[in-house]
């Protein structure tokens, strides 16, 4: 496991992270637990939650979590903002994201998606705010692309306001946009970036196969919303391309998905989700793994580049 600077903060974040989406939607507060426990012995210091997830119910079980273990300094705290960004909006989730979290300041404080009604000056007014009352130590953004990130960090450089600090974007060997322009705008500005997806809501684990049925039950059942996103020509190419990766390897897809999306340059931490502490292990059990340069270029479809 390594650590490493967020952004231009002191905040010290682990090369895996927690994502908190499934706690109280997909298991319950008992399971979370474990769930937590087994993140934390590990070495995972990064939490992410969102107002969004489960209407609140992660934001609440993660609270809990925190009072009951006693755990508040061995960790940093992350959350997220939705739907309209005025200050007003931004400001009282902030504060009710606390009082459901039980903390007096909140790690990084990322909008969720980009808001194309209110004024982005707003919004990050709002972010300053939380910043300056000690409500919130550092600001980032989540889902955004490259232009809109580099609006924000020009905005705050010629107003003086909160810079923000990291995005989180989805990545894995399916959705790769942001090697093209928001991985390098990152590099060269210091900016955090904190994947997450990196087995592409399940796809990536070999139980979707094309033209099969949904399994009842998964990610893509719950969320029928994913399947335009990965359900393609080129997703299922990717599935091909892993599956001879595991034949010459002997390592699982899991395993593989995992590893390569680890390994990438530019990425601060990258998120895994669980419903159970196998799904934790799994991650420390790919970050293990070496890619030799030819499975790397496989999996990235790069085999015959110079």
């Amino acid at each position: 496991m390594e650590y490493r600077q967020l952004g231009n903060t002191g905040l010290q974040v682990s090369s895996i992270g927690m994502g908190c989406v499934t706690f109280g939607r997909e298991i319950d507060r008992e399971a979370s637990f474990e769930v937590l426990d087994r993140a934390l012995d590990r070495g995972i210091t990064l939490f992410d939650s969102a107002e969004a997830y489960a209407q609140g119910a992660s934001e609440n079980v993660l609270g809990e979590w925190i009072a009951d273990r006693g755990v508040r300094d061995r960790i940093v705290l992350a959350t997220k903002v939705s739907g309209e960004l005025t200050k007003d909006r931004v400001i009282s989730s902030a504060e009710e994201s606390l009082r459901r979290l039980r903390l007096e300041q909140i790690d990084l404080f990322q909008l969720h998606v980009w808001d194309h009604v209110s004024p982005l000056h707003e919004t990050l007014e709002a972010l300053n705010s939380l910043v300056e009352s000690g409500k919130v130590r550092a600001v980032g953004c989540s889902n955004w692309c490259a232009w809109q990130l580099a609006k924000s960090l020009l905005l705050c450089q010629d107003s003086g306001l909160q810079r923000i600090q990291s995005v989180q974007p989805p990545y894995n060997l399916v959705e790769r946009d942001i090697e093209a322009d928001l991985l390098p705008l990152c590099a060269d500005q210091n900016v955090g970036v904190i994947s997450y997806s990196p087995l592409a809501a399940g796809f990536l684990t070999g139980k979707y196969g094309r033209g099969t049925a949904v399994p009842q039950g998964t990610r893509f059942d719950v969320i029928p919303g994913h399947q335009p996103l990965y359900f393609t020509e080129q997703g299922y190419a990717v599935l091909d391309r892993l599956e001879r990766a595991t034949e010459r390897s002997g390592h699982s897809m899991v395993q593989l998905a995992l590893a390569w999306t680890l390994k990438q340059p530019h990425i601060t931490s990258m998120l895994i989700g669980a419903r159970n502490t196998a799904q934790v292990d799994q991650a420390f059990e790919a970050e293990q793994l070496e890619l030799d340069d030819k499975l790397r270029a496989l999996l990235s479809n790069q085999e015959g580049s110079p």
